[in-house]
């Protein structure tokens, strides 16, 4: 079983509520989307082919409670699955960030989801499939990138009218070097919207890497 992998790394969880958290991360190469603002490009396609037991050994190295599968987006590879089964059996707290258009229902039920949702300036809201939303549990998490008043606006009516009833925590963040912190903070606080604001602190931490953290 093999995996087209573009990095395996250990920094500190820089988003969703476990922020903060030293954390193993495997990017898996390859995206269905192209956002205006990706921020990891390079894995789109480049990428090297790594055994399932390849990819166990190097992140159990790390020796770290929580593990992370992203991308690119993990989900295209049908392995996914399968490598986050094998880490949970590990004993690891497995986190799966994924770009919210493919199924996430294909991943072992103790695994925990960090859907985004793609807002109108990433250029593929159109791609989000909407079936998700209903697929969530407890300990999933759905996750906004917001660029600017419209990205907001258009975040603020689906948490409202669509997340209510989801399960699963609601977080919103900046497109970094596009909006103000500030501005989601104060919109967010103006409307009490129900949701949790981050910050990518991985880029506060080390703003000139753009691999390996």
């Amino acid at each position: 079983m093999t995996l087209k992998v573009s990095e395996i790394f250990s920094s500190i969880q820089g988003e969703s509520s476990y922020a903060g958290y030293p954390c193993a991360f495997v990017r898996l190469a390859g995206c269905n989307l192209r956002c205006r603002y990706c921020d990891t490009r390079y894995a789109l396609e480049e990428g090297e082919p790594f055994s399932m037991e390849e990819v166990l050994d190097k992140l159990l190295s790390y020796r770290l409670r929580l593990v992370e599968i992203t991308g690119g987006e993990p989900l295209i590879q049908q392995e996914t699955g399968a490598l986050a089964e094998s880490l949970l059996k590990q004993g690891k707290t497995v986190l799966v960030e994924t770009n919210g258009s493919l199924d996430i229902s294909v991943l072992p039920a103790g695994a925990v989801r960090i859907m985004d949702l793609k807002c109108p300036s990433s250029g593929e809201t159109e791609k989000i499939f909407w079936d998700n939303l209903w697929k969530l549990k407890k300990q999933d998490e759905v996750k906004f990138v917001i660029a600017d008043r419209h990205d907001y606006e258009w975040a603020r009516g689906i948490i409202r009218e669509r997340l209510e009833m989801a399960k699963g925590t609601v977080l919103l963040s900046t497109v970094f070097g596009e909006l103000p912190p500030r501005n989601l903070v104060e919109w967010m606080l103006e409307d009490r919207l129900d949701a949790r604001f981050q910050m990518q602190i991985h880029k506060v931490i080390w703003p000139h890497e753009p691999r390996g953290v």
